[in-house]
Order: C-alpha cells, then structure tokens, then sequence
C-alpha cells in the first residue's frame, strides 16, 4: 500500500527523487557528514547484533525487528500471551 502511495508520488511528480536527493545532500553538508561516514555507518548497522527480546523454553529468539517468526506466531495463534516470552 505505502508502495503505491510512494510510486503515486513519483508518478505525479517526476522531480520528487532530484528534490529529495537535493534534500539530503544539503543535509549531509549542514552537518558535516561524508559519504564515506554515511557508507560506515549503514555497514556498521548491518553487521550490528540486536538484543533479543523473546525468548522460548526451547531456545528460539527474536530481536523484535522484522517478521514476527514462525515459532511465536504459533505460540500466540495458540492463545499464549506475547508477553510470555518477553526477556
């Protein structure tokens, strides 16, 4: 849905990508920020390991982050409480 609201926006206005590339980079100079800094820190997010939040009996985790995982889905499918599995 966000997607066609997003391709809407380019589809009406052409310029919208310039502008919000334009955007950023004055952003990026405002504060000093380099493209090598912005390329660091987007690998550094990616490797960076989350903390897990849930937890079952039998060792299965999740951060919270993503696509609740097949193993809680079940286990709230089956009537048990989220909060059960909270860490």
């Amino acid at each position: 849905m966000k997607e066609r609201q997003e391709q809407a926006t380019f589809d009406f206005d052409g310029n919208a990508r310039e502008r919000l590339v334009l955007w950023i980079r004055h952003r990026m100079e405002e504060y000093g920020i380099t493209l090598e800094a912005l390329a660091e820190s987007i690998e550094a997010d990616a490797t960076a390991t989350r903390a897990v939040m849930y937890r079952d009996a039998f060792g299965n985790t999740w951060d919270g982050h993503g696509e609740k995982p097949d193993w809680l889905a079940r286990a709230i499918h089956a009537g048990q409480n989220i909060d059960h599995f909270r860490c």
